[in-house]
């Protein structure tokens, strides 16, 4: 709780990071993970098959994804530790001390994929002077592809700990971090789908590189398609090892996490969604691999809908783990579950520095009332923004009237009714405070600051020099 409250209310905290890190996913995986590997077989190929047209498309391929992954891609990743440093300091601080060093590591892996890729990149036409330079060159796309797995490895095992710590809430060993019991799992299903999108994003990039009707267009698509079905068994394969080790409360929580509280009923048909979007791509892939011609506007599909299927595991992933940020560690409202018995007993604003008041009094009830629902609230919801929680309120009870007494009886359980909900951290006092402060702001609408648009308050305790 020593950190200022940064608060989006149009948008909502959680969205900010949603929208930045699933774009950067979803280039890291196609166009970093999965593409270098891809292009370095079909330089391969080139090479093998002295084939300068092959070795020329598969330049052209590698200068998209070169593209893309040094502007594009490299800012998202930036912009991951932004709004998550922004939105999410305590949870990042606690994630940074325990794996240290693997980010150290991460880093310099990082580092050493940049200068590949440029390497890689920049030095492929004097490639083609010597057949020694051009076993070299198909080195570093190997060498690429290796380090860009292994970023992707690393950076896996932070995000299945916050899923499922394992052991390591007990022993607090690096070791049991990154190999909890999630680890493996996950890691097994994004290697293939990675492999998987990029032969997507490939089978798009022969139609706008290649001429139609020409021996070579057949020629790369029957590799992609090759690739494509190659892989799509190991998504599979892992898929089904990755939903075995997920923790039954997680599973529980798939319905929501896939269809939101709105469409969270239609569960099973968006699972027939999903597969009917995956089969569509092996289909695409198996026409393709007859050697017809695919369209442009077919051989977008298997892209639309590779990214398609990747945003909703990544919202899945986000979501299942839910009332936690870290798993049984660390609830998604912020508050470690170690400190619960205590800012039950006292109150938050006890124990809070950057806050306006220190208790709550029938005269500062509404302001206290503020800074407790940025302190509890703001991490998942808005006040009159996407996720509001007036909204909530109303189509709970099916009127714009809001009762206090109801409020807080249902702010008491709601971890009950809602197990995707962190229980309540506060004191009671402090629940009427916040119900006081929803209904205020339900009566005048005006959106609620954050630190970087109000500023910062810092209470310092009375007796403290």
């Amino acid at each position: 709780m020593d950190f200022p409250i940064f608060h989006l209310d149009f948008m909502g905290n959680r969205l900010l990071i949603a929208v930045i890190a699933i774009l950067h996913v979803l280039i890291n995986h196609s166009l970093a993970v999965g593409l270098a590997p891809l292009v370095t077989y079909f330089e391969y190929l080139g090479w093998k098959n002295k084939s300068e047209e092959l070795d020329q498309f598969a330049r052209r391929v590698m200068f998209v994804g070169f593209v893309i992954t040094t502007s594009l891609g490299a800012m998202t990743g930036v912009g991951i530790w932004l709004s998550a440093s922004l939105v999410s300091p305590a949870s990042i601080a606690s994630l940074i001390r325990v794996f240290f060093w693997a980010w150290f590591v991460e880093w310099i892996v990082f580092v050493t994929e940049v200068v590949l890729i440029l390497i890689y990149f920049l030095t492929w036409r004097k490639s083609l002077r010597s057949e020694e330079a051009k076993r070299k060159h198909i080195k570093f796309g190997v060498a690429l592809s290796v380090f860009s797995w292994i970023t992707m490895a690393i950076i896996v095992a932070i995000l299945s700990f916050m899923m499922d710590p394992g052991s390591w809430n007990q022993t607090k060993s690096f070791v049991d971090a990154v190999f909890n019991p999630v680890y493996l799992a996950q890691l097994a299903f994004r290697t293939p789908l990675a492999m998987f999108m990029a032969g997507a994003v490939v089978l798009l990039l022969i139609v706008i590189f290649t001429e139609k009707g020409t021996t070579f267009r057949t020629s790369v698509t029957k590799t992609t398609s090759i690739w494509i079905l190659s892989w799509s068994i190991w998504v599979v394969v892992g898929s089904i090892f990755y939903y075995n080790v997920i923790p039954d409360m997680m599973v529980n929580n798939l319905s929501v996490a896939v269809g939101t509280m709105e469409f969270s009923n239609w569960y099973d048909s968006l699972l027939i969604a999903l597969g009917i979007g995956v089969s569509s791509i092996v289909a695409i892939a198996l026409y393709a691999l007859t050697g017809k011609s695919l369209p442009l506007a077919i051989s977008v599909l298997p892209v639309l809908l590779s990214f398609s299927l990747l945003t909703v595991f990544e919202r899945a992933r986000e979501f299942i783990r839910k009332p936690f940020v870290i798993g049984n560690y660390m609830y998604s409202n912020m508050f470690r579950i170690d400190e619960y018995p205590l800012l039950q007993k006292e109150g938050i604003l006890k124990h809070a520095t950057y806050v306006k008041h220190k208790e709550v009094t029938e005269e500062n009830m509404v302001e206290a009332g503020k800074d407790i629902f940025l302190l509890t609230c703001s991490r998942c919801h808005t006040s009159h923004g996407i996720n509001s929680v007036v909204s909530k309120f109303q189509n709970m009870y099916g009127s714009s009237e809001l009762n206090s007494d109801a409020m807080v009886a249902y702010i008491q359980g709601m971890h009950n009714a809602r197990y995707f909900m962190p229980p309540f951290p506060g004191s009671e006092i402090e629940m009427k405070a916040l119900v006081s402060y929803i209904q205020k702001t339900k009566e005048y609408p005006i959106p609620t600051e954050g630190a970087q648009e109000s500023g910062v308050s810092v209470s310092i305790q009375r007796g403290a020099q």
